[in-house]
């Protein structure tokens, strides 16, 4: 394990850079992108695609590694957890970097065999941390640490690349739940890092910039 630590700020940074270089993130004030919940808006986000560039795959998962170190401890964990599916290969490349025992979580139940919600070796007391691409609400989250501590292990940690960073209740959501996120990035590091290389037009950029300020109020003018 070779890490290194920049500061929070040049992190966000070159991770919203990394983002935009490979296109797992796009903006479209003139086609808004439908959502999960069915509301639009002109962001949209794909943490998968970083699993098909090495460079990029190795240097965010180290700047995760970095983050939990520093924010959460050096023995702060017991158990890397992936969430199904985007999550595993992520808790996987993290807990190597930490020397860790990996496993994931399934949003459901298998139904068949021992109906399992968490595959691999989670034992009782383990102190895991709970891994995932991204997230919006946090709601998600929830589930997946619930599973967790069914099996007499803690989750008080979940890490993710991307964080939306527009929705203020996020973070208190997880704490109710007694969960800290580490995160690398938000849009408004993306839409940053967008106008510095001016990846997309002004027009653009500013309708951006005016969802991410207040999006349920552009979701309801935008319906």
């Amino acid at each position: 394990m070779s890490l290194t630590f920049p500061t929070r700020e040049e992190i966000a940074r070159l991770s919203a850079r990394m983002l935009l270089e490979i296109k797992a993130v796009d903006f479209n004030a003139a086609q808004p992108f439908t959502y999960a919940s069915g509301l639009k808006g002109p962001t949209y986000v794909d943490c998968r695609r970083i699993i098909s560039f090495p460079r990029v795959r190795a240097t965010l998962m180290d700047f995760m590694a970095a983050t939990v170190l520093r924010d959460a401890g050096f023995e702060a964990f017991d158990n890397v957890a992936g969430g199904e599916t985007a999550g595993i290969p992520f808790g996987a490349m993290v807990a190597e970097r930490l020397g860790l025992p990996m496993t994931y979580v399934r949003k459901k139940p298998k139904g068949y065999g021992r109906n399992a919600r968490i595959e691999g070796v989670m034992t009782e007391g383990q102190r895991v941390l709970l891994v995932e691409d991204l997230t919006t609400d946090g709601g998600s989250k929830l589930s997946f640490v619930d599973a967790i501590r069914d099996t007499g292990a803690t989750c008080a940690h979940t890490a993710v690349i991307f964080y939306y960073g527009i929705f203020p209740e996020t973070t208190q959501r997880l704490a109710d739940h007694g969960v800290t996120l580490h995160h690398l990035c938000t849009w408004w590091d993306v839409l940053a890092e967008a106008k510095a290389q001016a990846a997309f037009d002004s027009a653009t950029l500013a309708e951006v910039e005016t969802f991410l300020t207040d999006p349920r109020a552009w979701q309801a003018a935008n319906a």
